[in-house]
């Protein structure tokens, strides 16, 4: 195995046809085929499936491409630094839960060490897709939480796809609402309080449990509820509607916006919000950087 083969499996990979990956990397494409076969043949593992419209990943391929993206992230740059190579184009990408402090660690990641190139990507996706994404190594860092009721669950999950969570810092629990509803006006809020209000969740897809709901209280009956899948939408929604959701606290005027405010909930629980990573694999430069944001900006929480 080759550094040459690993850049072009991921350049294949990312192409999504052997043609268009051999016009990248200036070889013909009997040359590039050859040199992606005698890969899968030393590693003994199936690392695409072709097809007529081109190639895609198997599952095991999937997970050899996030090793293989961490080889080539770490010999980058190594010949930046000591062989004064041009700068390459930089890929980092991190998945995560709608927290408004992941959002500020990841533009502070680019601000700082983007460069001229680079390809970042932040997924405010479902939980378990956080948890498959850092499992299959498409992110290298993911951000979720965990609290007394989905806890067992979640560790359980975690373990089973040898992955490690870290806390961050320990949330009590708030309700985000548009300054326009009556409850923006009150110190703290009950569940009673809520009652009359349309109540708005992150939907979760086909892992659609209680267990991996992004909000606490789940499992409470609510005589009007929404379902979104992203936070624009669910922050109109607040506005529109005098909705509310269950949330962290966390909050930030210019990512939010200045119609959004966080009051606390009157309810004995908490959310414990960390990160995870892959237990097989060291975090990448643009990771650990990453991390180190997400805790500087998460002391502001605690």
């Amino acid at each position: 195995m080759t550094l040459l083969q690993l850049k072009y499996m991921v350049t294949v990979a990312a192409a999504g046809t052997i043609s268009e990956a051999a016009k990248q990397l200036y070889i013909t494409q009997p040359s590039l085929t050859s040199a992606i076969k005698e890969l899968e043949h030393e590693l003994g593992i199936t690392i695409f499936s072709r097809s007529n419209k081109g190639v895609t990943l198997s599952a095991e391929g999937e997970e050899f491409l996030g090793y293989a993206r961490q080889v080539i992230e770490q010999t980058n740059l190594i010949e930046e630094k000591y062989f004064g190579s041009a700068p390459t184009r930089r890929q980092f990408c991190v998945s995560t839960q709608h927290y408004s402090f992941a959002v500020e660690a990841f533009v502070e990641l680019l601000q700082h060490y983007g460069g001229e190139q680079y390809d970042f990507r932040i997924r405010e996706t479902k939980t378990y897709e956080i948890i498959e994404d850092v499992a299959k190594l498409k992110s290298e860092v993911g951000v979720l939480y965990l609290n007394a009721f989905n806890e067992t669950i979640l560790r359980k999950t975690l373990r089973e796809n040898d992955l490690s969570f870290f806390p961050l810092f320990t949330a009590k629990p708030h309700v985000f609402v548009s300054t326009f509803s009556p409850l923006a006006e009150k110190q703290t809020v009950t569940l009673a309080d809520l009652e009359p209000y349309p109540r708005l969740s992150y939907e979760q897809g086909e892992h659609n449990s209680f267990y991996f709901a992004e909000e606490i209280l789940s499992t409470r009956e609510s005589k009007k509820d929404i379902m979104v899948s992203d936070r624009a939408t669910l922050f109109n929604l607040l506005v529109g509607l005098n909705g509310y959701t269950i949330c962290s606290g966390a909050i930030n005027e210019q990512l939010n916006g200045k119609h959004i405010v966080a009051v606390p909930l009157e309810v004995d629980d908490y959310m414990e919000i960390g990160y995870i990573t892959h237990n097989k694999v060291v975090p990448g430069a643009f990771a650990a950087r990453y991390i180190e944001a997400l805790k500087r900006y998460a002391t502001g929480h605690n």
